[in-house]
């Protein structure tokens, strides 16, 4: 084992609640939580902001290496930060959202994001949850959890995630932007979204977040015996 504990990878689509259990999982064993997807996001609104072109490779690769992305727990979540300013809120916006797929494929995105979500991970403790953590960021994690759930009910979660916000986004609409990224993010050419062969598989469509905590709890405590 490592110094810290385990590296915990979850993977899987968008809205498949992945960052409602790995938050969860982490503090169930003292485990530092990692939110793949909110760096992503984070250098995504940036592009945003400066008016960059996602086709423009060249200037949103200098973003990513000019860009310092830090956490920080809150009284309601962990908060994020780019360059010392506070975006938890600005980077669920749904321009950042229909926009992230774009920026995640670029390679030099990727690879310096990733090098530093290895750096946060090498001595374990770790819940981290994204697109291709047990496949391409942590291939070596002792345990991989990859979370499935239907379209359907992806698009219902996200839709009630967005009327707690203030955000309208007809249902019909919001299930046709996962069917969309899950297509981007399935079919980019560096690291897409697979299933790790020795991943556990959960479908969560049928399941509350505590049945889903459990069993992603259950292998970590089979794996830590």
């Amino acid at each position: 084992m490592r110094k810290n504990g385990l590296q915990v990878a979850i993977d899987g689509p968008a809205s498949a609640g992945k960052s409602t259990v790995a938050k969860l999982v982490a503090k169930q064993f003292h485990y530092v939580y990692c939110d793949t997807g909110a760096m992503y996001r984070a250098i995504t609104l940036k592009a945003i902001r400066a008016g960059v072109s996602f086709d423009n490779v060249a200037e949103i690769a200098k973003i990513v290496h000019a860009s310092r992305i830090t956490f920080k727990p809150g009284d309601d979540g962990q908060k994020v930060f780019i360059d010392g300013e506070e975006i938890t809120e600005a980077i669920r916006q749904e321009d950042v959202t229909n926009s992230v797929s774009a920026v995640a494929a670029i390679g030099d995105v990727r690879k310096e994001l990733s090098a530093q979500q290895q750096q946060i991970a090498k001595d374990g403790g770790i819940v981290m949850d994204g697109r291709d953590i047990g496949t391409s960021v942590l291939p070596n994690a002792e345990v991989k959890i990859f979370l499935i759930a239907s379209v359907e009910e992806r698009a219902q979660r996200r839709y009630k995630e967005n009327v707690q916000k203030g955000i309208n986004t007809p249902l019909d609409e919001l299930q046709l932007e996962i069917e969309a990224r899950d297509y981007k993010d399935s079919h980019r050419k560096i690291s897409p979204l697979t299933k790790a062969k020795d991943a556990v598989e959960i479908d969560t469509t049928s399941l509350s977040i505590d049945e889903v905590v459990s069993k992603i709890a259950n292998v970590i405590n089979k794996t830590l015996k």
